[in-house]
């Protein structure tokens, strides 16, 4: 009989949380595309009982508390943590950047010491925010990085907290533009406004450009890439790239909407503009994963399709 892979999962109630659980008890995630309809999954079918899961979140594992931590992991003695949980607010990071530091920072450093003290494999999400922007080309994961918000530098200094402790071992995949069936989120925005004032126009930002990332597909990569235990820096979205403009046209088009009500605007005409700065090009290139072999996620339209078919009240 195999013994189970115990994994410890961290932010376990978030949207990509949601969706790693549902990967780890051999689900399919909401949006995400059918074991059957695989051509080459990131991640086999799930075996039943394949994973001994433990879900944490702020309710249940404080990663502030170092002692907190280190108990849970003790007491767990997980073989893989996959390190979801973190202070996400962009926005509001810039004015409190305590809470920012003291959850991406120094929470990372406390699960990474804690991984470490047990033998487990650390993968810990990371974001394309530890980028300036500034390049005209997609970022791959050698690229040096340049945050330029508080939010970013807290999330690369848990990048650096991993390389740190888990030296060569540790796993960190960094993502961006992230939708999923749970949480809030861009395509819930778009859905909610254009339902909202069904003749109103709506305005969005054409001079930013991204990899929209949908956690149903995100969530088989993390788990993939963490029970493998492959080491170092990983690009991970899903395929093809747009702006924020683009990609509202597209959630309105997929939910039947008129994606003609959707008007581009420059991030200088924001009213009110948004304390933290946006990376102009937060475009991932996925090299490590496209190197190593391994398959790439879907087409971002395909992901987006998926993800509107699910959701209630989309059309």
């Amino acid at each position: 009989m195999t013994v189970p892979l115990r994994v410890l999962v961290t932010g376990a109630n978030g949207q990509l949380g949601r969706d790693v659980r549902d990967v780890l008890s051999g689900l399919v995630p909401s949006g995400g595309v059918p074991l059957d309809d695989l051509e080459s999954s990131l991640l086999p079918a799930v075996e039943p009982g394949a994973f001994d899961v433990l879900s944490t979140d702020i309710d249940t594992l404080d990663l502030v508390d170092r002692a907190a931590v280190q108990d849970a992991v003790e007491g767990f003695r997980p073989d893989l943590v996959l390190h979801g949980g973190a202070y996400t607010a962009v926005d509001a990071c810039e004015s409190d950047p305590d809470t920012a530091f003291a959850v991406n920072s120094m929470g990372t450093r406390h699960m990474a010491e804690a991984a470490a003290s047990v033998g487990a494999h650390l993968v810990y999400v990371s974001t394309d925010y530890v980028f300036d922007g500034t390049s005209d080309d997609p970022y791959v994961e050698w690229d040096l990085p340049a945050p330029r918000s508080v939010y970013g530098r807290s999330k690369l200094g848990g990048e650096q907290e991993v390389r740190a402790i888990s030296g060569a071992s540790g796993t960190i995949v960094r993502t961006a533009w992230v939708s999923g069936a749970h949480g809030a989120n861009m395509v819930k925005t778009a859905l909610r406004l254009a339902a909202a004032s069904p003749d109103a126009t709506l305005r969005f930002v054409d001079d930013q450009h991204g990899c929209p990332t949908f956690t149903a597909d995100l969530a088989r990569a993390v788990v993939r890439l963490g029970a493998d235990r492959r080491p170092g820096t990983f690009h991970v979205t899903n395929q093809g790239e747009t702006t924020w403009f683009g990609f509202v046209r597209e959630v309105l088009a997929a939910a039947g909407h008129d994606p003609s009500r959707v008007v581009a605007i420059a991030t200088a005409d924001l009213d009110p503009p948004r304390p933290a700065p946006r990376p102009a090009n937060s475009r991932l290139d996925n090299a490590a994963l496209r190197l190593s072999g391994l398959p790439l996620l879907p087409r971002w339209e395909d992901a987006l399709a998926r993800l509107v078919a699910v959701l209630p009240d989309a059309g």
